[in-house]
């Protein structure tokens, strides 16, 4: 409920009662005007300046709801904790409102936001979805884009410094979050290139010469038997295929979807280069590491971590409790990449307003003003990067060269969308890319016409 100050108010009354009594001057109702400043030669007045009468809101109590997978309620480990937990507070206060982060399971949280949706009960007003999931309720309307919830005056349509649009989606802008230098790379293990005399990959990256063959040479200088046993105990490279395929297609140029012309590139000839390629990584030079025997394990994603692997894609939420020094650089380019992309944001989430929330202009605008705090880090997610990267020059590369650098996949928000099996065709089976491709092809197209069903 909107209500106005009780200053405001006295001051609205104080004005008529002066106005009333301006009527009867004592002069028989002369009603001739006062002269102005023009005509008396003095200087015009200065006005003086009007208070500007802050809006207040009373939500009756109303709890607001923000969800995700984890706990967002800030730990108060480091002092922007500290003042965002007063902040919220503060908001709290001014609203009456209490703020609730609830956490939700992973795999809850798409059916819980969708039914609740749809029944017209939202059961949080703020959600982090990945993008791959939100696209299917996008297209099914289940959530606002951020022109329905923001105004002219919202800090995210001018400076964006509380929080900021995310990449757009289905040709607009529905996700929102902090800002922050993230991004995915190539990680090396530092202490196996020094024992191992290779080059180090910052210093070809910086000379312009990062490229899929830089990196297959290294890869096929690190793969070999140090201890004379007759098998490789030190390897080039490891990941998890898919990440790598996806990783590999977007440096070369590639987009696996394009959401919005329903086109897929899956098939298209700089995939079948990309699936060439990782033929001659695994099957060919032989330069991966596979630990579990399936190279289409997920865990596969953990493989670096033995220490015996030079070079390895991974999230940089999976680099705690290593016992080797790790860099990173961009993914190599490829012989076909056109574009600014980097990499592929294969888990890319944001925060979502979904139909149905209840005063969502007022809900954003709680959200985004706890944010409202003193800027104490030089950067945002300072202090994050710096707790995972101990090396300066590994965060200059993150922040420089490869954070705004991801291209969102959408490949998995398509109903029976192959890439999973084409990669799998390629890789383990060993079929050749272009037999893949023609395997695929019509899977692939008819797969972009069941969104939404």
């Amino acid at each position: 409920m909107r209500k106005l100050k009780g200053f405001s108010f006295l001051l609205i009354c104080f004005m008529l009662i002066l106005s009333a009594c301006s009527g009867g001057n004592g002069n028989g109702g002369n009603t001739e005007p006062t002269p102005s400043p023009a005509a008396t030669n003095s200087e015009p007045a200065t006005p003086e300046p009007t208070e500007e009468v802050e809006q207040t809101y009373d939500l009756d109590g109303r709890v607001i709801k923000i969800a995700a997978w984890w706990d967002l309620t800030p730990a108060g480990a480091t002092q922007s904790d500290i003042n965002r937990l007063e902040k919220i507070k503060e908001v709290e206060k001014k609203y009456n409102v209490t703020i609730e982060f609830v956490t939700v399971p992973f795999e809850e949280m798409v059916p819980n936001f969708t039914n609740s949706v749809l029944a017209g009960e939202p059961f949080a007003d703020i959600v982090q979805l990945e993008y791959k999931a939100a696209l299917p309720l996008i297209k099914k309307g289940l959530i606002l884009p951020i022109s329905e919830f923001t105004n002219e005056n919202s800090n995210i349509n001018n400076e964006g410094n509380l929080l900021m649009k995310y990449s757009p989606i289905a040709g607009d802008h529905y996700g929102f979050d902090n800002p922050v230098y993230i991004g995915a790379g190539l990680h090396y293990n530092r202490d196996l290139f020094k024992e191992l005399n290779l080059e180090d990959p910052k210093d070809i990256y910086e000379r312009g010469e990062w490229t899929w063959d830089k990196f297959l040479e290294l890869a096929k200088a690190a793969t070999k038997d140090t201890n004379n046993d007759g098998k490789n105990d030190v390897w080039g490279f490891s990941a998890w295929s898919i990440d790598a395929y996806k990783h590999f297609a977007v440096s070369n140029g590639v987009r696996i979807v394009d959401e919005e012309n329903l086109v897929e590139g899956l098939t298209s000839p700089g995939s079948i280069k990309t699936a060439e390629f990782l033929n001659q990584l695994y099957n060919v030079d032989k330069v991966v590491k596979v630990s579990t025997g399936d190279p289409m394990n997920w865990e596969e994603s953990n493989t670096f971590k033995e220490g015996d692997v030079a070079m390895f894609t991974v999230a940089e939420w999976n680099l705690s409790g290593l016992n080797f020094e790790f860099g990173i650089v961009p993914i190599p380019k490829g012989p076909e990449q056109t574009t600014d992309y980097t990499y592929a944001n294969t888990a890319a989430s944001a925060k979502f307003i979904g139909k149905g929330v209840k005063d969502p202009e007022l809900v954003y605008q709680i959200f985004e003003e706890t944010f409202d705090i003193p800027m104490l880090e030089e950067y945002p997610g300072q202090d994050y990067l710096e707790s995972i990267y101990t090396h300066e020059d590994d965060v200059a590369m993150l922040r420089d060269h490869i954070a705004g650098t991801g291209l969102i996949t959408l490949d998995e928000s398509f109903p029976d969308f192959p890439t999973w099996a084409y990669v799998n065709d390629v890789i383990v089976n060993q079929v050749s890319p272009s037999a893949a491709a023609e395997t695929y092809k019509g899977q692939a197209a008819e797969s972009l016409t069941k969104l939404g069903q």
